[in-house]
């Protein structure tokens, strides 16, 4: 079974077609570089090291190895929210964590894009063992509550593309979610943000005898975390469509 794709940078001759595209199964390896003879992928760019670097299908993800003697290479996931990996020369089997990912070759001038395609994912099987108590879950959040949609308007700049996108404003998030939640105004948006605060452990309860430090950049705090451990991610944007969400602001 073929777990890893990838697709060669577009040439005048190719244009990304499918037929240019290399599977490679689990323990399989793809060098490229420039030359035609060390090479299953050839990229002929002056720029390019004759042996430039080595892909290996490792399962579910891949491991990149940089050959050259002095290029940096850079890992982009193209659809995440900045998040790169960079292999510095001679580095060997770096594992790769995105499920697509474009490898950026700098080449005299150019940058050559590698695009890698992870597709397969594997799961654990339940074993039916239900002896004990159930895990609690790291972060607890429902998707039906208002808190979400505040937290998924936090978090849709950078999530549409925006990596280094500053928070939106309270007004900012007012505007966003009037289309499904009419009644919403800065104080129960404040509110959900102070919430979420809390819900997410970045500061203490109002229960405890101890509220902790004062939370400078709430909103930031709370978009790194939220991106960080894909607590929201694109496809949850939906929660910001004029049919949903619904019920009370928490």
């Amino acid at each position: 079974m073929y777990s890893i794709i990838v697709v060669p940078p577009p040439t005048t001759e190719d244009e990304r077609s499918s037929a240019g595209q290399i599977r490679l199964a689990p323990g399989e390896r793809l060098t490229f570089g420039r030359s035609a003879h060390a090479n299953r992928l050839r990229i002929p760019h002056e720029g390019v090291s004759r042996r430039a670097g080595e892909i290996a299908a490792q399962g579910a993800f891949w491991i990149l190895s940089n050959l050259s003697r002095d290029q940096t290479y850079v890992v982009e996931n193209p659809e995440g929210a900045g998040e790169h990996v960079k292999v510095g020369p001679g580095r060997l089997d770096a594992p790769i964590p995105f499920e697509f990912a474009r490898i950026v070759l700098p080449a005299a001038g150019d940058l050559l894009p590698v695009e890698v395609w992870a597709p397969r994912h594997d799961y654990l099987r339940p074993d039916g063992c239900g002896d004990g108590d159930t895990t609690a879950p790291a972060f607890s959040l429902d998707r039906t509550k208002r808190y979400f949609a505040v937290l998924a308007a936090l978090c849709e700049p950078r999530l549409r593309g925006a990596p280094h996108a500053p928070p939106p404003t309270v007004e900012q998030v007012v505007e966003r979610l009037r289309p499904s939640w009419p009644a919403v105004s800065r104080t129960t948006v404040q509110w959900n943000i102070d919430y979420l605060a809390v819900k997410l452990r970045l500061k203490p309860g109002p229960d405890t005898a101890d509220s902790g430090p004062r939370l400078n950049g709430k909103k930031e705090s709370l978009v790194s975390l939220a991106l960080r451990f894909d607590l929201v991610r694109e496809d949850d944007l939906v929660v910001l469509r004029a049919s949903a969400p619904s019920g009370s602001p928490r």
